[in-house]
């Protein structure tokens, strides 16, 4: 028995786009992993872990007052010295592209704790800046206002 290939006019296209698609669904795209990254940053802060919350910032990190990133680094440690227990809930994010470069603006309630219940909550109005680095977001501006 022989096994002859399949012609069809139609089959060539039907095949590059379902390979066009499978490749598309391979990577996600810049808004998602700039979501992901986010979470990333998230989950630092309540992990407590500074390495990881300092890896997610560019090297060129500016914060309200000239916060750099080192600087970041020490506010954050310095967080979780006084608190055992470190929350972060977000809001929706309202995110804008533009390339290479993202905003991504959101309120943030951080508290901070020695036990289960928290000492301290605040609410935040969050603005932040980010840049694509080798498909990587990084972080390079944050200001946050405290919020009624």
């Amino acid at each position: 028995m022989q096994v002859r290939p399949i012609r069809s006019p139609t089959l060539g296209p039907l095949l590059l786009t379902a390979a066009l698609a499978l490749a598309a669904c391979a990577r996600p795209g810049p808004e998602q992993r700039l979501r992901e990254s986010l979470q990333a940053l998230q989950a630092a802060v309540e992990e407590r872990d500074a390495d990881a919350l300092e890896g997610a910032l560019a090297e060129d990190f500016i914060g309200p007052g000239g916060l750099d990133r080192a600087g970041a680094r020490r506010l954050a440690q310095a967080s979780f010295l006084r608190y055992r227990h470190v929350g972060v809930s977000l809001g929706p994010a309202d995110v804008r592209l533009r390339g290479d470069r993202a905003e991504v603006s959101f309120t943030a309630a951080l508290t901070g704790g020695s036990g289960r219940l928290p000492d301290a909550a605040r609410l935040y109005a969050v603005r932040t800046g980010w840049r694509e680095v080798e498909g990587e977001w990084r972080l390079v501006s944050a200001e946050w206002t405290p919020r009624s």
